[in-house]
């Protein structure tokens, strides 16, 4: 495994932080938004962050490469033989971004073995740092503090729901619906990750594509805080294992223990 010495743990967090700082810089002036041949939105805002991110790594561990989604398509015929890399959003929740409505992250992951083993992820607007190794504790820093961080386990009896603020769909209602008792709570971006690891929701299901430097950070953060984040077939997530970079459906749970294959339709057909 990849030795994620003291040093780089902060350097990355640094790297983070100056990633942040460009962003708002553009976020606080205005900009002129445009879309990529996905229809998904691009700033200016991305595109520094991306920069700040790419010379930053290359400086810290120049051996290792970088996937990064607004960085140059990397083909499988290359990456398929990576055995570590970097895997970076450099501003996770561009629609938030939009929308000024502070929901937006940086997310930078290492990937081993097809894991996320490093991970961190900052929120701009606030400053907040969630960070974790695997096999190690995750925590939260605000300022220079860092606090532990746990899930909740057991859940609460009325669970707390992270629904995607601009990805709703019907799929969602129709769990949300089988779950019976439950609060939804409308997030944006990877937040909803962190807010299962410090134990403040309990569940995050999401249908329909994402991709994998969406998740990476996430459930690096979200596993070392005691949680889980499952596909469909009961399995940890896995990454760089297809020539598509696109995630399929998945659950995030902070207690693992709860019967989740139940408030899917088409899980539970199959039990």
């Amino acid at each position: 495994m990849t030795r994620i010495t003291p040093d780089i743990h902060e350097a990355v967090i640094a790297i983070a932080r100056e990633a942040a700082s460009a962003i708002l810089q553009v976020y606080e002036r205005g900009f002129e938004v445009e879309h990529k041949a996905d229809h998904s939105p691009l700033t200016q805002a991305d595109l520094a962050a991306h920069r700040v991110i790419a010379e930053g790594l290359h400086r810290l561990t120049p051996g290792l490469p970088l996937l990064s989604e607004e960085g140059a398509h990397v083909p499988w015929s290359v990456r398929q033989d990576w055995p570590t890399y970097w895997l970076v959003d450099p501003l996770d929740g561009t629609r938030e971004f939009v929308k000024r409505n502070g929901e937006f992250t940086v997310n930078i992951a290492l990937i081993e073995d097809h894991r996320p083993v490093f991970g961190v992820i900052l929120a701009p607007v606030t400053g907040q740092v969630w960070h974790a190794q695997e096999g190690r504790d995750a925590f939260l820093r605000e300022g220079e503090t860092d606090r532990l961080i746990r899930v909740r386990r057991p859940a609460s009896a009325t669970l707390k729901v992270a629904a995607s603020r601009s990805h709703r769909d019907p799929r969602t209602d129709a769990l949300l619906a089988r779950i019976g008792d439950a609060q939804t709570v409308a997030l944006g971006s990877s937040l909803k990750f962190c807010r299962i690891a410090e134990g403040l929701l309990d569940v995050y299901p999401r249908f329909g594509p994402t991709c994998e430097w969406d998740t990476a950070a996430g459930q690096c953060i979200l596993e070392a805080a005691g949680g889980v984040l499952l596909a469909p077939d009961g399995r940890a997530f896995r990454y760089n294992r297809r020539e598509t970079l696109l995630n399929g459906d998945f659950m995030a749970l902070g207690d693992a223990t709860l019967p989740w294959r139940s408030w899917v339709p088409e899980v539970a057909a199959q039990e």
